[in-house]
């Protein structure tokens, strides 16, 4: 317990201070192609994201998130475990993730991070990926390249960082997180996290564990398994 309100109190204050420090810092270059469009390809475009839960979920629910994002980084810290618990594993819910890196006028790593994901993907970790830029999200209030900080999370969750790091150097993934984008401004989303529902848009910001067991029950609810 004790744990769980140090890691809150740490996203809160990481939360408030990224809120100031953005507010008060000019448009940054960033490195790669987080500062202009990256070519996509079709297998791009087929990537459906990074899909957490059985495809026999009832309920589908996909979350349009930026890593650098702190209100992200709150609900996946806080709420996300209840909801893991819950309803991924219980067999509820089928949970995706998929890039919607802001701009980097203000979110000047949510590209890096992005492609962090990805790479360590390749290597079947991609969930452990996301948890630990999640969890560690002090990266995002560095002034300086966070790579360094990235590569730390990737070998602390199994992954072959000498792999790793060709494909983080290559910007391997820049046209799968540009489709991605691409996705959601088609659909309509403007920020983070954003998320949908069976393919509607039900929420924005964080929203409560409690909230989606709602929305899953009332689902389910209202379409009942077909008896064989």
């Amino acid at each position: 317990m004790k744990r769980f309100y140090g890691l809150l109190a740490v996203v809160a204050v990481a939360a408030i201070a990224f809120l100031i420090y953005t507010a008060n810092q000019p448009a940054a270059a960033v490195s790669g192609s987080a500062g202009s469009r990256a070519p996509v390809t079709a297998q791009d475009s087929a990537f459906p994201g990074y899909v957490l839960g059985s495809d026999s979920a009832p309920v589908k629910v996909v979350e349009f998130a930026d890593y650098e994002c702190p209100i992200c980084a709150m609900f996946a810290t806080v709420q996300f475990p209840t909801i893991r618990d819950q309803l991924i594993k219980t067999g509820k819910v089928q949970w995706t993730l998929r890039d919607y890196p802001l701009p980097p006028t203000t979110h000047r790593w949510s590209h890096l991070a992005a492609n962090a994901v990805a790479c360590a993907s390749e290597q079947g970790k991609a969930w452990d990926m996301i948890d630990a830029v999640f969890n560690h999200h002090d990266w995002a209030l560095q002034s300086s390249n966070p790579t360094s900080v990235f590569r730390g999370l990737a070998q602390g969750v199994g992954v072959n960082t000498t792999t790793w790091d060709a494909c983080v150097s290559a910007d391997r993934y820049a046209g799968r997180i540009q489709a991605s984008l691409d996705r959601g401004d088609a659909l309509g989303v403007s920020g983070t996290p954003t998320f949908f529902i069976d393919g509607k848009e039900v929420a924005r910001g964080d929203r409560s564990s409690d909230e989606f067991q709602r929305l899953a029950d009332s689902i389910i609810a209202a379409h009942p398994k077909k008896k064989k």
